[in-house]
């Protein structure tokens, strides 16, 4: 499931209504992305997330997709934001779902490292130096160059 939304999340319950009455999940990993007050030795004051919508809610159902692709997921959500968020504000979450934990930790890693990389998102940071576009970052790039050498 894909959410991109501008409003806050409730990890516990995003975790609990993914999980309901189930029994044939046996393990979840998630992960929670949140706005630091730190960033390249700058302190951010805000940050604002722009995309397209359309666009970016099919490049995160492909990034999905394909990691359903390589594991046996029992299910899987997406949850990104957008707009203007200040440190502490969380941006992203993932959790997957699978029988063994083995699946949802990989996937769960594969789905962030395609989101730092793929998914089209803008950020820009405010700060007291100013306000400037976030850079890629070659340490998230070959984090998910290494999913490519496995696929």
């Amino acid at each position: 499931m894909i959410k991109v939304q501008t409003e806050a999340f409730d990890v516990g319950a995003e975790l609990a209504a993914l999980k309901g009455h189930r029994t044939d999940i046996g393990g979840f990993a998630l992960f929670v992305g949140s706005v630091r007050d730190l960033s390249g030795g700058k302190d951010v004051t805000a940050m604002t997330l722009e995309h397209y919508p359309g666009m970016t809610e099919a490049a995160l159902a492909e990034i999905e997709t394909q990691a359903r692709a390589r594991w046996e997921l029992q299910d899987a959500l997406i949850i990104h934001r957008y707009g203007r968020l200040h440190p502490g504000d969380d941006i992203v979450l993932v959790i997957t779902a699978s029988a063994h934990r083995a699946a949802a930790f990989d996937a769960c890693a594969f789905l962030m490292d395609f989101l730092k990389t793929k998914a089209p998102f803008w950020k820009l940071e405010e700060s007291s130096q100013g306000v400037g576009w976030v850079e890629a970052k070659a340490s998230d790039e070959q984090a998910a160059a290494r999913w490519e050498k496995q696929s």
